[in-house]
């Protein structure tokens, strides 16, 4: 038997999977790492945890198997997007990470489009400025930090830096540097336009490959670490968002996937590089080879559950939590949530805007406030699905992922906010089983992605829309979509406070 593992760089752990051919997930291991939060709006970590963890997890994986490691052929890397690692000359840490939640960049957003503006901005990387990207990192460690700035010989996305750290060699790939605000998507090259306009030295920006790409075998001193061997090959691997999409089969037009983790995703596939969106939504390159795939962002999905419960329910468990939401009736009794935590990103590029409870009153109780936190998260990704739609997309199935696939009344809010058919996978990993599957096409164990994902995705079940309770949603979300423009000058007016 041969075996891939696919290693899913988070925002909170690293998680680890080791896949056969038949596509059977055999072993997980994950391992956690903190946040580093300083200040108000700033999220950093020690890209050196990362390193530190993944090696641990490989090494707890191939422990715990009891075949020859030779067995497992390769390995590719999902991984966190967006996050700044400079390396200097001696391909060292300067400083921690900072991550795509960051949104300190406000000022750098603007700058970028008082120098190059918006217009050429999106012609060249098809997205907006927003503060979640690299380049706006890099601009404030530049402004602020000048010191790091002119140590920096080379910068890397985070599961770039780990691979580096894994084989020894420094690249990046299409479908994480597209969410760098550096690349040229359309022309799959570093931008030069963009690096000239702000005084950046283009070779800061690594060489660029494939997602698929071999780019290099372990270490001696991985191999020793992990018990994995050396001769093991290492593929580029993408972005995590790309990976989902390859983890979930989104790999020919007319597919669409919701994620619901951390932060959530919904993603459609696109054949070309050269539509317009006016930036409304994300436009990057796939992991699949001269593929694309356009995509909204909801920044607190899970994490406005996670934050809900750490909060008001320290002590219960998350299947504790969601026990009864589906005896409240839609709407919550009169209860709407906003899921803006930490700002927002689609349709409102507003890292200012802050969550609301809108229609508290005192017969709520904690399993209310629970369903109005759900269907805020559902609410706000319907947004982005609404955009695809109104640019002539036809979505009516989606299959979904993450937390919000766990549950089967959320499943069912889902369909019914969506009006969509929602499958269901029979395996919930897509990240991590996408980068698998990039290990297992770079193996040359299938001719192609969408063959390996035949036999990698599986569907579970499908859950249909209610047409009562879609008329309902669609009522309500009419109320949700007017609290954004209602609190919007309020929470710009308390951002001082929040210092």
């Amino acid at each position: 038997m041969s075996y891939v593992i696919g290693v899913d760089l988070g925002t909170s752990a690293v998680k680890v999977l080791l896949m056969n051919k038949q596509g059977e997930i055999k072993q997980e291991v994950s391992k956690s790492y903190p946040l580093i939060q300083e200040k108000s709006g700033y999220s950093e970590q020690d890209p050196d945890q990362w390193v530190e963890k993944t090696v641990e997890a490989l090494h707890e994986l191939v422990s715990q198997f009891n075949e020859p490691v030779s067995t497992i052929e390769g390995l590719s890397f999902s991984g966190q997007m967006h996050g700044l690692v400079l390396l200097n000359e001696n391909q060292e840490v300067i400083r921690p990470a900072i991550l795509w939640n960051d949104t300190r960049t406000t000022r750098q957003c603007q700058a970028i489009y008082d120098t190059i503006g918006e217009d050429q901005l999106l012609a060249i990387t098809k997205n907006p400025a927003l503060e979640g990207f690299t380049l706006p990192k890099l601009l404030w460690v530049k402004e602020h930090e000048p010191d790091h700035y002119n140590q920096a010989s080379t910068f890397l996305l985070p599961k770039d830096y780990v691979r580096f750290r894994l084989a020894g060699m420094i690249h990046s790939e299409y479908s994480d540097a597209a969410g760098t605000l550096m690349l040229d998507v359309a022309h799959k090259e570093w931008s030069q336009t963009i690096c000239e306009a702000f005084e950046i030295d283009a070779a800061l920006c690594p060489p660029l490959v494939e997602s698929s790409e071999r780019v290099g075998t372990l270490t001696h001193e991985i191999a020793d670490k992990t018990g994995l061997s050396a001769a093991t090959s290492v593929f580029a691997g993408g972005a995590d968002n790309a990976c989902g999409a390859i983890g979930t089969g989104i790999l020919s037009e007319g597919k669409t996937f919701c994620s619901i983790g951390t932060s959530g995703v919904v993603l459609s596939y696109e054949h070309t590089g050269d539509l317009d969106f006016a930036g409304k939504v994300h436009y990057f390159n796939h992991g699949k080879t001269d593929a694309y795939y356009t995509m909204g962002v909801t920044l607190g999905a899970g994490y406005s559950l996670n934050w809900f419960k750490e909060v008001f329910a320290e002590h219960k468990s998350f299947e504790d939590l969601m026990q009864g939401i589906g005896d409240v009736p839609i709407g919550a009794k009169g209860l709407l949530f906003t899921p803006y935590l930490a700002g927002e990103r689609t349709p409102h590029a507003d890292a200012a805007i802050r969550a609301s409870f809108i229609g508290i009153d005192s017969s709520h109780q904690l399993t209310d406030f629970v369903r109005a936190v759900v269907e805020g998260i559902t609410f706000s990704l319907n947004e982005s699905l609404e955009i695809f739609r109104a640019n002539g997309k036809s979505i009516d199935r989606i299959i979904t992922s993450g937390g919000g696939a766990k549950n089967e009344t959320w499943l069912q809010i889902q369909a019914d906010i969506f009006n969509a058919t929602i499958v269901r996978l029979s395996s919930e990993q897509g990240p991590g089983v996408g980068a698998a599957m990039l290990a297992a096409y770079g193996c040359e164990w299938y001719p192609s992605l969408e063959a390996c994902a035949d036999v990698f995705t599986h569907e579970k079940e499908e859950i249909e829309p209610i047409p009562e309770h879609v008329e309902r949603y669609q009522q309500l979300y009419q109320l949700y979509q007017d609290i954004y423009a209602q609190t919007k000058d309020l929470n710009h007016r308390l951002a001082d406070f929040r210092q």
